[in-house]
């Protein structure tokens, strides 16, 4: 069976799981978990929308030097994601020396029986896994780190601050089911009914954020937060694999003229497009998903201008 038919219900509709690794960093080590320069290592996929989040984080606040971090394979089998050195940008295991992120796992919980997902946040010092959900992980990378970014201005930065954190929780509650998760319940539907349930709420709310954005440069308004970094590591890949791959064919990105300038404006910031792999992300999808793919052939894919002007710049000043 197909790893992800595995979590597709009667009715046909992809049902994804919740994290399981669940512990915090704190900056103070209260939680038991203190934030230290080289104790902690980041396991991601360049494909993975999810892991994406934490690199842009990560290279945004400066923490290269404070947390390592270990690129898997494009490939996923049915092992699950594993570590070689023969593609670009992927690496060996340098922490733990293994050969699938499902060891990992174990070696953090040996009766462990959920999936196998990036991003990992690992302690070296305690040989655990910290944590595995990535809304949560950001926010550690943003506000428990700060005595280890490089630069004052990394330091600065606030993804979470307190004055927007309802408007961020409100976003999040719609923008995750319907576009982050959106894209695979269209994608990974087994059944009709399904498959236009997730579609339509998809572009229903592709719409809204159309329309949000039409009036102001993010999401919240002028600043810049958690809540755009959510939804680009969406966007950005809708076009090369969304469109085509998930079937979520109504419109392509590059259709939604405030979206699609928005897109770019994100990958135009300083270190962004650093995280972005385009291989990565198509060869995993189209290689990988074989109960939607089988001959895994990838598609060339749209021709993306991502360093196109956006002219946000002082929309909603």
């Amino acid at each position: 069976m197909s790893t992800v038919l595995k979590y597709v219900n009667k009715t046909g509709e992809f049902i994804r799981r919740d994290s399981q690794f669940r512990n915090w960093i704190t900056a103070d080590g209260s939680s038991g978990f203190k934030a230290e320069t080289g104790r902690y290592h980041l396991y991601v996929s360049l494909a993975c929308p999810w892991a994406h989040r934490t690199l842009i984080v990560h290279k945004l606040k400066g923490l290269e030097n404070a947390i390592s971090v270990n690129v898997v394979d494009w490939f996923m089998s049915e092992k699950g994601w594993h570590f070689s050195d023969e593609k670009p940008k992927n690496t060996l295991d340098t922490v733990n020396g293994c050969k699938y992120m499902s060891e990992i796992y174990r070696k953090a919980n040996a009766e462990y029986s959920g999936r196998y997902t990036v991003p990992v946040l690992w302690d070296k010092e305690k040989n655990t896994i910290v944590n595995n959900e990535s809304s949560e992980i950001i926010r550690m990378l943003n506000s428990e780190f700060n005595s280890f970014c490089q630069t004052d201005e990394q330091r600065n930065l606030d993804f979470y601050p307190e004055s927007l954190r309802d408007k961020i929780e409100e976003l999040n509650t719609w923008i995750y089911p319907n576009i982050n998760n959106g894209v695979y319940r269209s994608g990974f539907a087994t059944s009709q009914e399904a498959y236009n349930t997730a579609v339509t709420g998809l572009f229903e709310h592709l719409d809204k954020v159309e329309e949000i954005l039409s009036k102001q440069r993010y999401l919240t308004g002028t600043t810049f937060t958690e809540a755009d970094i959510r939804l680009f590591t969406t966007l950005v890949r809708f076009d090369w694999v969304y469109h085509g791959h998930f079937k979520c064919n109504k419109k392509m990105l590059k259709e939604y003229p405030n979206i699609w300038a928005y897109t770019r404006d994100i990958y135009q910031m300083k270190g962004v497009a650093d995280t972005v792999d385009k291989e990565h992300i198509r060869r995993h999808y189209h290689e990988s998903h074989t109960s939607i793919n089988p001959h895994r052939i990838t598609p060339i894919g749209a021709d993306l201008d991502f360093l196109e002007p956006h002219g946000r710049e002082n929309l909603g000043k």
